[in-house]
């Protein structure tokens, strides 16, 4: 089975997912961790440059290529051949980042970008996706206040508020697929209502 976790800047998916797997794990599941963009040699190396401060001149057509490349190594080294051996992939960020970033952040065409994600990913969608919802000017308080900010992190504030409302167009379309949970919560009603969530769909999945 495949999980994605997404949401705006500071929401906290990167702990939320290594507690999330921690406790699958103890649940007698094999867990594959991974994230985006990155999780292979070669996407590490594509993540350093589309976070780098210093590309500002980076435009987003750019940025939308290179994550695809990320993303089209990722699935084919790690995600592919962990659920074909029976593992359970739990991945922070996936395909719905590029929709809500590059396309409602950005403002750019959604049915193009779908079609560069399909080619990148040979189709291959979650089976769960949850939302980490947050209010972005409390996500970016904590990414400031953490001292790790990165080149999307600098954009403006209406930039991460369409993202946030792109997330919810998502949810909107796929309720099916999406779980949508309130981020700004403590990490252990956060990781309570995450755990919630997923267990539901293992046993759903299950039948």
């Amino acid at each position: 089975m495949f999980i994605t976790l997404e949401g705006p800047e500071g929401s906290g998916k990167t702990g939320q997912l290594e507690t999330l797997a921690e406790a699958l794990s103890h649940r007698g599941y094999r867990v594959q961790k991974t994230r985006e963009p990155g999780g292979t040699p070669i996407g590490d190396q594509i993540r350093k440059t589309i976070l780098d401060l210093k590309n500002t001149a980076m435009v987003d057509r750019t940025e939308a290529l290179l994550l695809q490349a990320s993303r089209a190594q990722l699935v084919e080294e790690v995600i592919q051949p962990a659920l074909e051996a029976g593992r359970l992939v739990i991945c922070d960020r996936y395909a719905d980042s590029t929709l809500a970033y590059q396309g409602y952040g950005y403002q750019n065409d959604l049915d193009s970008l779908r079609k560069i994600i399909d080619y990148a990913t040979g189709g291959l969608k979650p089976d769960l996706t949850v939302l980490l919802d947050i209010d972005p000017e409390i996500g970016l308080r904590r990414r400031t206040n953490a001292g790790n900010l990165n080149r999307l992190d600098a954009l403006d504030l209406a930039f991460h508020r369409r993202v946030r409302a792109g997330y919810h167009a998502l949810v909107r379309e796929e309720p099916e697929r999406w779980v949508v949970i309130d981020a700004d919560q403590s990490f252990e009603q956060v990781q309570e209502d995450l755990l919630a969530a997923v267990l539901q769909k293992l046993a759903q999945h299950a039948v």
